[in-house]
């Protein structure tokens, strides 16, 4: 039974996923999720209070799947920088996998309200903190600069990649997503090479 129920949720959170990426989270109606998710609509509260609370979930979902990802990951890499590699490359393959939940991630979230954006900024902290932890690594092995602000570089590797994505996203992805490994990983680490 748990694992039925499990199934529903997560065809909701990727029903809703298309149709946020479609029509974009206001435009979306609860009903227009439930029929994307082969669900009725009624099943939808069951499983959620509202729309705002679905988008929330899908990061949770999403993002956890990601670090679950990276965690395997960066536990085999050698070295920090091979860690950082291993985050860019798996954050692009994964929207460029997964483009309707890059559109939700990347263009539909910056339109939210203030609230609905802190409430899914705390989905992705984990991630964030993972971050925090390879360049801590890095700083351990000596291969990283000793004097770097953690906590700002590890915001500036975020911030860069999300803005490479949305860029992609709005040039109608011309262009492979996966090809900007090499800049995005050489440029920072230029930066914060010991």
């Amino acid at each position: 039974m748990a694992s039925k129920k499990n199934e529903k949720y997560t065809q909701i959170l990727e029903g809703a996923v298309k149709v946020f990426a479609r029509h974009g989270f206001f435009r979306s109606q609860v009903s227009k999720i439930a029929k994307e998710a082969g669900v009725a609509d009624g099943t939808i509260y069951l499983y959620f209070k509202n729309k705002e609370e679905i988008l929330i979930k899908i990061f949770e979902f999403k993002l956890g799947k990601l670090v679950e990802r990276f965690q395997s990951s960066i536990g085999k890499a050698d070295n920090a920088k091979e860690a950082i590699r291993e985050i860019c490359t798996i954050h692009y393959s994964q929207m460029e996998e997964d483009v309707d939940f890059a559109y939700v991630a990347q263009i539909e979230l910056r339109q939210s309200s203030l609230e609905l954006r802190k409430a899914i900024g705390q989905t992705i902290k984990p991630y964030i903190q993972l971050i925090e932890s390879i360049l801590m690594r890095g700083i351990e092995e000596n291969v990283f600069r000793s004097d770097m602000n953690v906590k700002l570089v590890r915001l500036l590797l975020f911030g860069a990649m999300d803005e490479v994505i949305t860029s992609w996203l709005i040039s109608g992805r011309k262009y492979s997503l996966m090809e900007q490994i090499d800049g995005t990983v050489d440029f920072f680490l230029r930066g914060i090479r010991s």
